[in-house]
């Protein structure tokens, strides 16, 4: 999704990644100005200068657990994690990897796939899966409709988009990640009885992702009384962004959408 240093905290870029945004930076360059590179990207790629084992394990441990679409789409998703999982997760921009390791720690039987761009909020993540020793997660660090696009139809019971850039300037707004063509692809992906979950602190972008899905016509809000959206759903766990939205008033909604 969009947004990331210490879990969305400090920075936020988008929820997808470009390969081709030049990513050096020394010590005393200023961070890169958001560039579009790929089909849905327009944040920076890169923060802060690496410290050394950040490095390491963007250099050694993201090889092994990054899913390769340049490779033949996976006939079963099941088959890339180690233990084979009960089912599996899809998170689209996580951030700095709170949510998705608190998950992946409380459910060693679901396999989990995080998407994060940003290199800064991918290394936190790997810090995370190096010193839980997670085997249960799976990365993806560029273009989450480059993921999307590969993966194979229906095997994915949850998609995460959880707190995307909400690109709050009107004439931005087509910049958001959710949109008909988007939810087309998370709809494939999803299983015939699974969910595409969505949590926002900005009212425009809720209204705005209410309105797509009813218009998509192919997912159902699952909200059954009045309170439902303002209710964070089971297991939810909020980060330092989130609660930085409260602590400057804005109330975030939790929204549930079955597939049809």
């Amino acid at each position: 999704m969009t947004q990331n240093i210490e879990d969305k905290d400090n920075s936020r870029s988008d929820t997808l990644g470009a390969a081709d945004v030049h990513l050096g930076q020394g010590e005393n360059e200023k961070p890169n100005h958001p560039v579009r590179a790929t089909e849905a990207f327009f944040g920076r790629r890169k923060g802060k200068p690496f410290k050394a084992h950040q490095a390491k394990l963007y250099a050694e441990l993201l090889p092994k657990l990054a899913i390769d679409i340049e490779a033949p789409t996976c006939t079963d998703l099941k088959t890339l994690f180690p233990d084979t999982p009960e089912k599996i997760v899809l998170e689209i921009g996580f951030g700095g990897g709170e949510h998705l390791i608190h998950r992946a720690k409380l459910h060693p039987e679901i396999g989990f796939i995080g998407c994060e761009p940003f290199m800064n909020g991918m290394a936190k993540a790997l810090s995370s899966i190096e010193r839980e020793a997670l085997t249960n997660i799976r990365l993806f660090n560029e273009d989450a409709t480059q993921l999307l696009d590969w993966l194979p139809e229906a095997q994915i019971e949850r998609v995460d988009l959880l707190y995307p850039d909400p690109w709050p300037k009107k004439r931005h707004w087509k910049r958001r990640f959710v949109n008909q063509k988007n939810l087309g692809r998370i709809h494939n992906v999803i299983s015939p009885d699974g969910e595409f979950r969505f949590a926002s602190d900005i009212d425009t972008y809720i209204n705005w992702t209410l309105k797509h899905c009813d218009d998509f016509k192919k997912f159902k809000w699952k909200a059954t009384k009045a309170s439902d959206w303002h209710e964070p759903w089971e297991e939810w766990y909020s980060t330092r962004y989130e609660q930085k939205a409260i602590r400057e008033e804005r109330t975030p909604a939790y929204l549930k959408f079955a597939r049809l």
